[in-house]
């Protein structure tokens, strides 16, 4: 074992002694990251050839899932986006997911906070299956039909 995980344990170690409850929230949360797979997966499956989905991993509504079914779908803070992500860290407007001849783009659309594809700020960005994006404090799944 290597010397960061070694003091990467130790830390948690530590916690959980202090605390006598950091290891239990650190398995719930494991055991919450399983459920979500299999759900990914589900929801994956259920999808049309062409189609695409973003499931929300983390924020307000973990689990909702947003089919992308229009050419152009907005996403944003205001009641009339096509996918309503409530929380203040994301702005009226944020972002667009463009599909066009097979592929799919978010678009930032000046944003406060911005938008981020796998970690990385982007203005714009070809979107592929597994990509996680992050608008405000939703991080989201992009899933596309995959060949069975």
């Amino acid at each position: 074992m290597s010397a960061s995980k070694d003091t990467s344990q130790q830390r948690i170690a530590a916690a959980d002694d202090a605390t006598g409850d950091m290891g239990s929230l650190l398995r719930a949360d494991a055991r919450d990251d399983i459920d979500m797979s299999s759900a990914v997966a589900d929801a994956a499956a259920t999808l049309d050839r062409g189609s695409a989905m973003l499931v929300v991993k983390r924020g307000p509504n973990v689990g909702a899932k947003f089919v992308l079914n229009q050419p152009v779908m907005n996403a944003g803070r205001h009641p009339d986006s096509d996918i309503f992500l409530d929380d203040i860290t994301v702005s009226r407007r944020h972002a667009e997911f463009r599909s066009e001849n097979g592929e799919f783009r978010v678009v930032d659309l000046g944003s406060l906070n911005g938008t981020y594809l796998n970690r990385a700020a982007v203005d714009s960005a070809v979107l592929a299956h597994g990509d996680v994006l992050q608008v405000g404090n939703f991080r989201l799944l992009f899933l596309t039909a995959q060949p069975t």
